[in-house]
């Protein structure tokens, strides 16, 4: 059988994992043959700065912005994305059409078995601002360090004695046979969209779009748009501490939020319960938030 899907991804160790999956799950779904699906990879500028926070030069666009390129000029027909790294407003051009079945959601320690066992004035590796505020409520002696670069780059930060500690998604380790390393934080609410992977494909490619719908995983879909809009609301961008987790509970979405100052010494966190077809559940939930909150916190968003 000649290649019928051309499939974008980052040249990451994960992002082709997560392709490959993305590729075998289509196969599987509809019969094709091995050489069906054909992986393109596309390096973006993300992968190609790591020494600046994503803030600085760009934000999550970084990530996805050469993908959007390609599918927008027919050099690929399907992209695969860690949703966690998507910007919230995607162009009208473009669509989610489908996710497959979430993976761990939860973060991972590495380097010591609790926040509470780091020592004193911990260097913690991070480029995430939802981490580095949760790390400093929890520990305000700790100095946070930018650690940029794919799971591998990281690990060998730490183990280099860069820093004493680090966090990494418990997904991403997973996926990639690493499962037994750290200690998973089931106190912290995990970024946004944290262990979904998302396929992007052109709106209006009804063919495709009817290929992809066959792989999506409908729950998934519906916690990860949920969480997406709760992000939406508040205006909240890449240097936004947020965290936010939905689940199905009783066939509604429970839909747990967290935000938080750049120094951890301010948060707000509630819960909302609502139907999974409220488009206004995400939005309420982040209004009542902000309401709760005080203004050095408050004024981390654009609402």
């Amino acid at each position: 059988m000649a290649c019928l899907l051309r499939l974008g991804t980052r040249g990451s160790p994960l992002a082709l994992w997560q392709a490959r999956m993305v590729a075998a799950a289509l196969r599987d779904a509809h019969g094709w043959d091995d050489d069906a699906v054909e992986i393109v990879p596309i390096r973006t500028t993300g992968d190609k700065v790591q020494d600046r926070a994503l803030a600085e030069i760009g934000g999550k666009a970084l990530w996805t912005k050469e993908l959007d390129r390609a599918l927008l000029h027919r050099d690929i027909d399907l992209a695969v994305h860690s949703m966690k790294d998507v910007e919230t407003i995607r162009p009208a051009e473009i669509v989610i059409a489908a996710m497959p079945p979430r993976a761990d959601t939860r973060d991972k320690l590495i380097g010591h078995d609790s926040l509470a066992a780091l020592p004193p004035g911990a260097r913690v590796g991070t480029s995430s601002p939802r981490r580095a505020a949760q790390v400093r409520r929890a520990r305000p002696d700790a100095q946070i360090l930018l650690f940029r670069g794919n799971i591998d780059t990281r690990l060998r930060k730490l183990a280099e004695g860069e820093a004493d500690a680090t966090l990494l998604a418990a997904a991403g380790l997973d996926r990639l046979g690493r499962g037994e390393i750290g200690v998973a934080l089931d106190d912290l609410l995990p970024a946004p969209a944290q262990g979904a992977v998302g396929i992007e494909a052109r709106a209006g490619d009804d063919a495709i779009l009817a290929l992809l719908h066959a792989i999506d995983h409908a729950p998934t879909s519906q916690c990860v748009l949920a969480e997406r809009a709760f992000l939406a609301a508040l205006g909240a961008d890449c240097r936004s501490p947020v965290a936010a987790l939905a689940g199905i509970v009783e066939d509604k979405i429970l839909l747990r939020a967290e935000i938080l100052t750049e120094d951890g010494s301010a948060s707000e966190a509630a819960e909302a319960r609502f139907a999974r077809d409220d488009a206004s559940g995400p939005a309420d939930l982040a209004r009542h938030l902000l309401d709760r909150a005080p203004p050095s916190l408050r004024g981390l968003f654009a609402v």
